[in-house]
């Protein structure tokens, strides 16, 4: 189709004057852009002072705010202070630039942010924070109550949506200089300097001073980070290569914590569908821990990694069985699910790969167990835990522990030689952490006891007591570990244990009274060994047992026990004798507490006698005859009666009641 001439300039005249239009629009909007701007910009300052008031009781100033050039701001002589508080935040200089036409469309993402010479600190003296209000917001309460329709449970787009509004506030380009994060908490402090922190074209590099009342140390980071693709590779280490120190733990909470360096690699952060996945790595070296609640020394880890796969769904957040944790060629597969839907649900499931018993020996972190240094073992196994935990139904809880072994054998004992039970040995009982006299575990010890000529009646009356089924497990009872779970859970405090009398002689022969996790950690693995090696007979582990416990103040052993309370031979000890010193052995040195201050026995024990005895009755241990005279009131003849008759232990009825409580309802 042609186009005549008069067609053709009414056409190019349309199109000039278009141009023209448009031209005149973008100058128009260029002129109010640059006549404007700075009053938007002090409008929308004014509105943060306001709502951070408002919100926050915090003063927001400003010093000077400018643009330079077409899209950077300049502030100067920012603060941030609190009502009738320190100072929260301050900064002299700060530059930023946004991205022009994304703000045109009310997306303001910054291009770069450069920052220098500020401060952002945290202050607790005594009660007083200076960040309450952070936490805590004015009017939050208030709202909540106005507005408490109950929201759906998304875990997966909550997550999400934190973690792509966090990236999303980061700029590609970032530049920090002596800028100061720092904490006092009373007489505690610790700070981190950001000497210089880079992050440029997907670079970071930061140089951080660490200085605390314990540590002062040079830091860095280094790594590649793709804040749009949300992947990292980052390297922590001293910048000296020296073990780097966490600093303000050891104050606060008496732990030391430290390694030489630890790299992160995040590969994903994905929706797919209404599900979150999160994959990546961590890894650390020479992990090193010491607090007196893990173990008397420092706990070292020379080399871990960390695979993770952390699925989230509405409902739910799990660590999938896909992760892995490796300690030097030691694999385990790890699975953590919490799940909150119809019940609040706990999972967990631990899976080992089939592997040769030395990895697992060598993979041992050093000074968690000492016991087990030097140890040889050939064969291999496998290892599987699951546990289960519905909160509205707590009986119904799954503790499911299955160890697979082939060929397994113990070579080569370490500092503790098992097998030094089967003969005489010198037996040290602690005492406030020190040991104290020497017990000779033989026939070279007048008051030593073979198993043969103590009462019988005593063998029955401990096992009910301690573990009834001692001569058939093999050093754990999975059903005692589930019922003391559950209890444990819902009272919210550690009122039942699970030990068996294997994993108590283990204790008292091997292992000191310390409570830390290493030594708890070394009672299990050793009772395994013991147990499951066939190192000692059951007979002799029993025989043992009733030699080396304490039974009351400085008195250890069945023949010393024997003489201090009834001035008898253990041979010659009655039921009701046997049922009383049963019952004391979970706190022997308080056995005054079952006696009136005229040495006669408190009523309330007649009870206990009676379940106990008729335990027994039911599992054909003794006959109905057997019961016949069976008293609570023994007679105290010997030392013991003079601590009875000088003590006054009504304080101590409740304490007592609660221990017989259990004895008789040990489900509850």
């Amino acid at each position: 189709m042609a186009f005549n001439p008069v067609q053709l300039n009414r056409f190019r005249t349309i199109g000039i004057r278009s141009l023209m239009f448009i031209g005149l629009l973008l100058l128009l909007f260029f002129v109010g852009y640059f006549g404007f701007r700075t009053s938007v910009m002090q409008w929308g300052l004014n509105k943060a002072k306001t709502k951070m008031y408002e919100k926050y009781r915090i003063v927001l100033a400003l010093d000077e705010a400018a643009f330079e050039g077409f899209s950077t701001i300049r502030i100067k002589g920012v603060s941030m202070v609190p009502d009738q508080m320190d100072t929260l935040f301050k900064v002299q200089d700060l530059k930023l630039t946004f991205n022009f036409w994304n703000a045109c469309v009310g997306n303001l993402k910054l291009n770069s942010f450069t920052l220098s010479d500020g401060y952002l600190q945290l202050i607790k003296q005594g009660k007083l924070r200076n960040f309450e209000t952070l936490l805590h917001p004015f009017g939050e309460q208030q709202l909540k109550k106005e507005n408490d329709t109950p929201k759906e449970k998304n875990y997966a787009s909550r997550i999400y949506k934190m973690i792509s509004r966090f990236l999303n506030k980061i700029p590609n380009n970032l530049v920090l200089t002596n800028f100061c994060f720092k904490g006092v908490d009373d007489s505690r402090y610790f700070s981190f300097l950001l000497t210089d922190t880079k992050l440029l074209d997907q670079k970071l590099n930061a140089q951080i001073a660490v200085s605390s009342n314990s540590v002062q140390q040079h830091w860095q980071l280094v790594g590649d980070v793709n804040l749009s693709a949300k992947t990292a590779n980052i390297l922590f280490e001293g910048a000296d290569k020296e073990i780097v120190q966490i600093p303000y733990l050891f104050e606060r909470f008496g732990l030391k914590a430290g390694f030489q360096s630890v790299r992160l690699e995040l590969d994903e952060v994905q929706m797919a569908g209404k599900e979150l996945k999160v994959n990546g790595q961590a890894s650390v070296s020479q992990l090193v821990v010491n607090h007196p609640k893990i173990a008397s020394q420092d706990v070292v880890v020379k080399q871990a990694a960390f695979d993770f796969d952390y699925l989230i769904g509405p409902q739910f957040i799990s660590l999938d069985s896909t992760s892995s944790i490796q300690l030097n060629n030691f694999v385990i597969h790890p699975f953590i699910k919490f799940e909150n839907a119809t019940d609040t649900v706990f999972y967990l499931s631990v899976v080992t790969e089939e592997a040769p018993a030395q990895h697992f020996i060598n993979a041992l972190p050093d000074g968690l167990f000492t016991h087990t240094r030097g140890m040889k073992a050939a064969g291999d196994f496998s290892y599987r835990l699951d546990f289960v935990y519905n909160e509205n139904k707590p009986q119904e809880m799954i503790f499911e522990s299955n160890f697979i072994k082939k060929g397994l054998k113990i070579e080569q004992f370490g500092a503790a030689n098992l097998n030094k039970m089967n003969g005489e040995f010198v037996h040290y009982p602690y005492e406030n952490g020190r040991p104290t006299r020497p017990i000779v575990v033989g026939m070279s010890n007048p008051n030593y006891t073979p198993l043969a000529f103590i009462s019988p009646f005593l063998a029955k009356c401990v096992l009910t007591t301690e573990d009834p089924s001692f001569f058939y497990h093999r050093g754990f009872v999975t059903e005692a570990f589930r019922q003391s779970i559950v209890k444990n859970i819902r009272t919210g405090k550690f009122k039942r244990g699970a030990s068996t009398i294997s994993m108590q002689l283990i204790k008292n022969v091997f292992l000191t009274r310390e409570k830390t996790m290493a030594r708890k950690l070394e009672e299990i693995l050793l009772v395994y060994i013991l147990e499951n090696n066939y190192i000692v007979p059951k007979d002799r582990m029993l025989e043992v047992y009733f030699n080396i416990i304490e039974w009351g103040p400085n008195v250890y052993g069945i023949g010393e026990a024997a003489q201090f309370y009834f001035k008898k031979h253990p041979s010659q000890l009655t039921l009701s004798e046997c049922l009383f010193l049963a019952t004391i052995i979970p706190r022997p040195k308080g056995f005054m507490w079952r006696f009136n201050t005229d040495g006669t026995a408190k009523a309330y024990l007649e009870k206990s006698y009676h379940y106990l005895a008729n335990k027994m009755l039911f599992r054909q241990w003794i006959l109905p005859t057997d019961t016949i005279g069976l008293t609570h009131l023994v007679d105290l003849s010997g030392k013991a009666r003079s601590l009875v008759i000088k003590s006054d232990s009504l304080v101590n009825d409740t304490l007592l009641e609660q221990e017989l409580q259990f004895i008789q309802n040990p489900d509850e």
